[in-house]
């Protein structure tokens, strides 16, 4: 079931002329508002790919990062048995040690973060030599770590583009856990969530691309964003509609980091269907339309003057045309009280 309430917009348009319905009232016109909005959850939801693996065997001693956290090169990750174990950039994978004479893309990409981290300032071209040994050695010094110029394949992970926003598998990557080497450990997140509404095909009916979201924030700020794509389940009769910031934007700017990165959040939201519109107000089975395509309403009087719709929702309607204060006939019963 999609929580939340909602009302069909309509302008009446009667057959007959209300001058002859044998029935009827009077409605006074008044200074007045009208909208409509729904009041809905949007759902909130990260999607993640595998960024990372674990190489290093032992006992968690440390987490070092916080779910969903943007993280850089050369950034510690966790650490097992006291040994940091750190993020950087690469599309190889580790597979094995690099020390003095080792040579190939993942010293390329080794000598990228200490560069990165101001420890080496040579060329990169995917040798360790003598520089690079250096540059492995004041990075360990600056670890606690004995200087032995070789980064153990525990000690990194390469991750294919960084500064990344991850989380680690905390099934797997907790204080006090085992680790053999091996394990999946890094999810990599987009760099936002992506926010939907559900909604019956009526709800849907009213809305149009671009129409305005208003979500409560964690926190309570709101963020401001519009509706987008709509994609209909036909067995459910729900239409799942996207929820983006305004014209490309991410919705939830920098606070992304407020959604966490596992399972559903629900966000309180309001969606504009109708904006307000302040004017004189008279109920929407007050109006007429003639042959003409031309909309009145009739006084009192019996005497049929034009008018401007400027808004309608919810049975009412705003219109230019009258003044405050007089009446207008409507339909037996349709009156507003006096």
């Amino acid at each position: 079931m999609v929580a939340g309430s909602w009302a069909l917009v309509t302008v009446l348009r009667p057959v007959s002329d209300p001058s002859t319905v044998a029935k009827y009232t009077y409605a006074r016109v008044t200074a007045g508002k009208v909208g409509q909005t729904l009041n809905l959850d949007v759902v909130a939801r990260w999607t993640s790919t595998l960024a990372g693996s674990n190489r290093a065997a032992g006992v968690v001693t440390s987490v070092d990062i916080k779910p969903g956290q943007l993280i850089a090169s050369g950034q510690v990750l966790y650490s097992v048995d006291l040994r940091p174990v750190v993020a950087a950039r690469g599309s190889v994978p580790t597979f094995r040690a690099i020390g003095p004479h080792t040579s190939g893309r993942d010293v390329s990409q080794l000598q990228r973060m200490l560069t990165a981290t101001r420890f080496y300032a040579g060329p990169i071209d995917g040798t360790a030599g003598a520089g690079t040994v250096a540059a492995i050695k004041a990075w360990q010094k600056s670890r606690g770590e004995d200087a032995t110029g070789t980064v153990e394949r525990g000690d990194v992970i390469f991750l294919p583009s960084l500064p990344a926003r991850v989380t680690l598998d905390t099934k797997v990557v907790s204080r006090g856990a085992s680790l053999a080497g091996g394990e999946p450990v890094l999810q990599e997140l987009p760099a936002a969530p992506r926010f939907t509404l559900a909604l019956t095909t009526a709800q849907a009916a009213l809305l149009t691309s671009g129409t305005r979201v208003d979500v409560t924030a964690p926190g309570g700020a709101v963020w401001h964003g519009v509706s987008g794509e709509q994609v209909s389940d036909q067995q459910t009769e729900i239409v799942t509609v996207s929820v983006d910031g305004p014209k490309g934007a991410v919705l939830c700017g920098r606070d992304c980091d407020r959604i966490p990165p596992e399972g559903e959040t629900r966000l309180s939201s309001s969606v504009l269907v109708v904006p307000t519109v302040w004017g004189l107000v008279v109920p929407s089975s007050a109006l007429v339309t003639g042959a003409d395509g031309k909309v009145a309403v009739i006084t009192d009087h019996g005497t049929r003057r034009p008018v401007r719709v400027r808004t309608s929702a919810e049975g009412m309607s705003v219109i230019d045309g009258v003044r405050a204060g007089e009446r207008v006939r409507v339909p037996g019963g349709d009156a507003v009280p006096q």
